[in-house]
């Protein structure tokens, strides 16, 4: 789906993205952004030059947990990659990148927080770096591929539930913007 035409690109207010490439939460925003066809400007956040430019103190007042994604929309910053894909779900509701009924929101966002929770906070480039000064480059590479086939294990017994041609049904949704990265971040990490 990242591939996909967009219908139409417009702008509804200043929009900066600050991300940095290979961030799977900045990529979620990203590809709810694409999809929605809004139109933003992007602020490239280097998380591994310099040490990590999302630790410097400029950035921290963008960002005070000094993470990607975040999005400044005028002067109001909002963080965390579901909570800036709620807001342009609210802003620009169609296309709706969430299913119709509360029960199906519910669903869709119990796959997100599979991925959002409970295997991409394990598996980020802070606790990766962690792990490998106290313990090593091998014991970070298992612990990776522990938390990553954890949570896949989960996942996919909950998506034979309720996918069809994508995660949850036929149209796309918060869901898919989540587990494609983590696929990618599955691969990248063995």
């Amino acid at each position: 789906f990242l591939n996909l035409p967009l219908k139409f690109s417009y702008r509804i207010m200043d929009m900066t993205l600050y991300s940095y490439f290979r961030s799977s939460c900045s990529w979620r925003v990203r590809a709810a952004l694409s999809l929605k066809g809004l139109d933003y400007e992007i602020e490239a956040v280097n998380l591994i030059k310099d040490g990590g430019q999302q630790l410097s103190e400029d950035y921290k007042k963008i960002n005070l947990m000094a993470q990607v994604p975040a999005l400044k929309v005028d002067d109001t910053v909002i963080t965390q990659s579901l909570s800036i894909m709620e807001y342009l779900e609210e802003i620009c509701p169609e296309p709706s990148l969430l299913p119709k009924t509360a029960l199906e929101r519910a669903k869709v966002r119990e796959i997100c927080l599979i991925i959002g929770s409970g295997i991409q906070p394990l598996q980020n480039l802070s606790v990766l770096q962690y792990i490998a000064k106290n313990e090593g480059n091998e014991k970070k590479l298992e612990w990776a591929k522990h938390v990553i086939e954890k949570g896949f294990e989960a996942l996919e017994k909950l998506l034979v539930s309720c996918s069809g041609k994508y995660c949850f049904g036929d149209s796309i949704t918060f869901a898919d913007c989540f587990l494609v990265p983590q696929i990618y971040n599955a691969k990248r990490l063995g």
